[in-house]
């Protein structure tokens, strides 16, 4: 990546990550968003290379969009995280307006906070016997429901979970079936081990691909539309 392009983007997301950080489940101060960018920026100047990090992007991942996209998003997400819902509403925005070009694919990836969300990981196994009863399409029904639906914080009732699979079109005996047998917690639980691993504080965690540059920007926090496409949009005009 040239100079030109890299010292503007790295103070823009720096900049996101200091204004960002207080979404991390109310549990990041600013100081410590301020701390955060600070690595942020690191990263991107390539002070530290998380591309080993980060698990390679394959078959079981739920992609939406392009896979040979100039960008890839790959979100580590809570579905009873208030702030993962917000931007889950954001990426949706986003790939109406740049996956619809081929610009943007959208990965999604389990992080439940369990301390703080008892409920989580079971609803993260939900969305994967989403996925195996009715493929990509279901899946993402799935998702964006479950997202549309919950409260937050632990609210959404367990009930509903099954009700939501008849209502996307899946068979609710097979979909009990699968998400009673628990065949997906080791799934989720890799998830949330590459994510701890990339040193994720809180939800939702993003890794923006330049698969261009094989640059990686990590971001912690649920950003605007705004900020984000402003993001975006120096990586592709580069």
């Amino acid at each position: 990546m040239n100079e030109k392009f890299v010292l503007p983007v790295s103070i823009i997301i720096a900049g996101l990550l200091v204004g960002g950080g207080i979404y991390l489940n109310g549990r990041m101060e600013r100081s410590a968003a301020k701390e955060q960018a600070s690595k942020n920026a690191q990263v991107i100047t390539g002070g530290t290379d998380i591309s080993n990090i980060v698990r390679p992007i394959d078959a079981t991942d739920h992609v939406v969009g392009n896979p040979k996209a100039r960008i890839l998003v790959v979100e580590y997400s809570d579905t009873e995280c208030p702030f993962c819902k917000v931007f889950h509403n954001t990426m949706l925005s986003i790939m109406d307006e740049y996956g619809a070009k081929g610009e943007v694919a959208w990965v999604y990836r389990h992080y439940p906070a369990v301390s703080l969300h008892s409920n989580a990981p079971k609803q993260a196994e939900a969305l994967e016997c989403a996925a195996k009863l009715g493929g990509s399409a279901k899946f993402w029904e799935y998702t964006n429901k479950i997202y549309e639906i919950t409260p937050s914080n632990n609210g959404l009732d367990m009930t509903e979970l099954p009700k939501v699979a008849t209502e996307v079109g899946l068979s609710m005996t097979a979909f009990n079936t699968c998400l009673q047998s628990g065949q997906y917690a080791s799934r989720v639980a890799s998830d949330i081990q590459n994510a701890q691993e990339l040193g994720a504080a809180g939800t939702p965690y993003s890794v923006i691909i330049d698969t261009k540059t094989n640059e990686y920007y990590p971001l912690e926090g649920a950003y605007p539309y705004a900020d984000f496409k402003t993001a975006l949009d120096l990586i592709l005009q580069s």
